[in-house]
């Protein structure tokens, strides 16, 4: 039996294959485009290695795409036969990942909890319950995660870059702006590769308005993502919204083209139709919509990417920005197909993700379609009721930002003063930065403050 890079026992006799296991984790953990022909040298190296399979899974399943479901189910039974007689430890990791694919999130989570509750330095179990709770839209749990297994870590463990990266972002989401930059950019200090950490000193630049550092910050580290993934899609996402901030719509546009939704990039077309790169472009395009920036027939290959995902509802968050994309492109009869798909998805009650649906998903798409259609009081009105929950979807302040700027421009189109304010005392209650220095909301501050 082997040993992991963190000291765990893993269930293989192969030397080679826990060394292609470490490789293949820490792929996972930077965000590396090869991570997925690292695993296959995994699989190939021990055939029989349950944890290999496991990974397989786990990396389908973070794909957000019904389509991968059937082959996820299809690992994680393979892995289960063949951690029959492994460590309760890695049995777990199967229990886990048999609960994410049946959507029975709760119960992946405690798996998760119970692993990181007898091995502390566990970093995979560590890494897909901040992954699954941040797209659940619960920071708090994030929060807890880190605190709790951070004492167990040292610099001198494999890993320990990525428990800072995620101790950055958590303290971000939960408002701790201080201790999140500070441990954001010691992981850097560690790794200026870590896109993870990048990604997290990026999240609380953006939410103390500090616009000009943020774009400093994204091209001084731009130059060691050679080898990353989509993430660095989100990154130059990032530099987009500090540019929209400054009001530079141009170099937005730019950025759209050639970075985060670079059509032609071998990252884009390895999966293009990312959730995570489909709500970068959409949310980008609605935000420039509302400033009477023209899209070109850049919502065209969006929307087509939309109507081909129409049924498949596993990311709450990403719903309304498919349906942006379905009315951006016009396409109406699409986006009413779209609705009647996620009616469905609400009423099986199946899993945690069928109440997130019915409850939040769907009046927000909704309301994206009717403020399209000029419906702007019946937009405010049908997501009115979902604002006080919405950030269960997930998504992080600055992404659900793009929702409550739909229900202010809505509340703004149709002359509702009183839900305007509401919306901006809501906002102005959870960011540093007041809604008069945000381009977002400083017309609307105004109105109200007239």
């Amino acid at each position: 039996m082997q040993q992991d890079a963190q000291g765990h026992a893993i269930s293989t006799d192969s030397a080679e294959a826990a060394r292609a296991f470490d490789h293949t984790v820490a792929g996972y953990l930077r965000y590396r485009l090869d991570t997925a022909q690292r695993l296959q040298a995994l699989l190939a190296a021990d055939p029989e290695f349950g944890m290999a399979q496991a990974l397989k899974a786990a990396f389908l399943l973070l794909g957000y795409k019904q389509a991968f479901i059937p082959m996820a189910k299809e690992a994680i039974a393979a892995a289960a036969r063949l951690t029959a007689c492994a460590t309760p430890r890695e049995q777990a990791h199967v229990a886990a990942l048999a609960a994410w694919a049946e959507g029975e999130m709760d119960r992946a989570l405690s798996a998760w909890e119970g692993i990181l509750a007898a091995h502390p330095r566990d970093i995979l179990a560590f890494r897909l319950h901040h992954f699954c709770s941040f797209w659940l839209g619960r920071p708090e749990a994030m929060l807890a995660s880190v605190e709790g297994v951070l004492p167990r870590w040292g610099r001198d463990l494999p890993g320990y870059g990525s428990v800072l990266a995620c101790r950055s972002f958590a303290n971000e989401e939960c408002g701790n702006y201080t201790v999140a930059e500070a441990a954001g950019r010691a992981a850097i200090a560690l790794d200026p590769g870590d896109l993870w950490a990048a990604h997290a000193v990026a999240h609380v630049l953006e939410m103390q308005g500090r616009r000009s550092e943020g774009i400093a910050w994204i091209e001084g580290l731009e130059a060691h993502w050679d080898g990353g993934n989509n993430l660095m899609h989100h990154l130059w996402w990032h530099r987009a919204m500090y540019h929209l901030e400054h009001r530079d719509f141009d170099t937005v546009l730019g950025l759209y083209d050639t970075r985060f939704r670079n059509l032609g990039s071998a990252v884009t077309q390895a999966q293009p139709d990312l959730y995570i790169d489909a709500q970068n472009a959409a949310s980008m395009l609605f935000r420039l919509s509302l400033h009477g920036v023209p899209a070109g027939g850049r919502w065209e290959e969006l929307a087509d990417k939309a109507e081909a995902r129409i049924g498949d509802t596993l990311s709450a968050f990403t719903l309304p920005h498919w349906m942006m994309a379905l009315c951006g492109a016009g396409r109406w009869a699409a986006a009413e197909r779209m609705l009647a798909a996620m009616r469905d998805a609400a009423r099986s009650n199946a899993g945690t993700n069928a109440p997130l649906i019915a409850r939040y998903a769907l009046p927000v798409s909704e309301a994206v379609l009717r403020h399209a259609q000029g419906d702007f009081a019946g937009a405010v009105a049908v997501m009115r009721p979902a604002l006080g929950g919405m950030y269960r979807l997930g998504g992080s302040h600055a992404q659900q930002d793009v929702l409550e700027q739909l229900f202010l421009h809505a509340a703004m189109k149709a002359g509702l003063t009183a839900d305007m304010r509401m919306l901006l005392e809501r906002v102005a209650g959870r960011h540093p930065v007041p809604p008069e220095r945000r381009v977002g909301y400083a017309e609307a501050a105004r109105r109200v403050a007239h």
